[in-house]
């Protein structure tokens, strides 16, 4: 009897006590828990230099190079047979001369003798030229009486023909003796400096002999290669009548050589390079050896670097190349709420010392970063570093690396 009750209250009494902990289970855990409160994050705030951007105009400066060279260099020969009996002392290599001067002088002694000769068969050919036309004329008349025959006035018209030929063959001689003569002298053709001189005083020299070669000095040139890129910015001549471009030039092998040369350029070349896709300008320096100006003088062949003066760009920003990131980024500073946010630009165009664009996200007076960030996330409150922390904190070494 015991062991029946005790079936009985187990079969009954132990599903109502699993019963009973699930309903008070299901209570437990039916019950809302309260929700944590979490508090919004702090803004992160980063510390960097600034500097204020603008909108405004700016002048594109364009930075090429070349080599000075002479416009004009030519090689000296000799027109006549002869020997040098006279040099002058400005026929020297590296001296000045100036435009008509005699630089050489060959004997002209053989030259004078055959003007002479010359003169002497004008002379003999004028005579007997009158001669002809005389007996060319008294024949004509006997022919109009029938004294003489055709065939004796055809005669005397045919020699006095060839008397008025030998007069002009009298003259011609002349003149080529005398043109002899006057290239027994070698007249400077402009003024210019003597480069080499190949001979000395008592050689014989022949038709064709080189005697040296010289460059005029009154204006130098400089090939300068511009690229492609930098044409939009320059307007550069393309016939004689375009106004010239202003150029300054300063020493490219002495970069403590603060002088400066003016010039102009003056023409292009009608085609672009085929290797560099480059056109180059021909530039002109006047006096280059100051000759006339005072100054330091350039050299033929001496290298040059030169500023062209482009066009001014109008209602752009010019940002500090500095503050320029990798893949053209900036990080714009708001200035009023001084939030950080990170600006991908499209240059109009660029220099060492800055980067100009033109884009209606930047703001008057916004800030950019000059400080290279190593962590700067969007939205970031910006502590802006003053100058005269920047004035202590420039003997500090500088820490972290540019944002990649």
């Amino acid at each position: 009897m015991i062991q029946r009750f005790a079936a009985l209250l187990l079969r009954f009494i132990l599903p109502a006590c699993i019963l009973a902990g699930g309903w008070y289970g299901f209570r437990q855990l039916s019950i809302p828990m309260e929700e944590e409160v979490v508090e919004p994050p702090e803004p992160t705030q980063v510390r960097s230099r600034v500097q204020p951007l603008e909108i405004g105009s700016y002048q594109v400066y364009i930075e090429t190079n070349g080599l000075v060279s002479a416009h004009d260099q030519v090689t000296l020969s000799a027109e006549v047979t002869g020997r040098v009996v006279k040099i002058n002392p400005e026929f020297e290599v590296g001296c000045f001369f100036s435009a008509g001067d005699v630089l050489l002088k060959i004997d002209d002694r053989d030259y004078k003798t055959a003007i002479r000769i010359a003169e002497q068969e004008v002379r003999r050919s004028g005579a007997a030229s009158k001669l002809a036309m005389t007996a060319k004329e008294r024949m004509e008349q006997l022919a109009a009486q029938d004294g003489a025959s055709l065939a004796e006035l055809e005669s005397a018209r045919s020699l006095l023909l060839q008397a008025e030929n030998d007069v002009e063959i009298a003259k011609a001689n002349l003149d080529q003796a005398e043109r002899d003569l006057e290239r027994t002298e070698i007249v400077a053709p402009f003024s210019g400096r003597v480069v080499t001189k190949l001979i000395g005083p008592g050689e014989l020299i022949t038709v064709g002999t080189t005697l040296g070669d010289v460059f005029a000095v009154d204006y130098a040139e400089v090939r300068l290669p511009v690229a492609t890129r930098e044409l939009q910015f320059l307007s550069l001549p393309e016939r004689e009548s375009d106004q010239p471009l202003d150029v300054t030039f300063r020493d490219s092998i002495n970069p403590d050589n603060e002088a400066e040369w003016s010039g102009q350029i003056v023409r292009t070349e009608g085609a672009l390079d085929p290797n560099s896709l480059e056109l180059f300008a021909i530039a002109r320096i006047p006096d280059p050896f100051g000759l006339h100006r005072g100054g330091p003088a350039l050299r033929i062949g001496q290298p040059v670097s030169a500023t062209i003066r482009g066009e001014k760009l109008k209602d752009v920003v010019a940002i500090p190349r500095g503050s320029v990131r990798s893949l053209n980024q900036v990080h714009v500073i708001d200035s009023e709420t001084k939030k950080l946010s990170t600006l991908n630009i499209d240059p109009l165009w660029s220099d060492d010392s800055y980067v100009i664009v033109r884009d209606t996200n930047i703001r008057p007076g916004d800030f950019v970063a000059t400080t290279m960030l190593v962590y700067a996330p969007e939205g970031a409150i910006v502590d802006i570093i003053s100058e005269l922390e920047t004035e202590s904190l420039a003997g500090q070494p500088a820490t972290g690396s540019p944002t990649p």
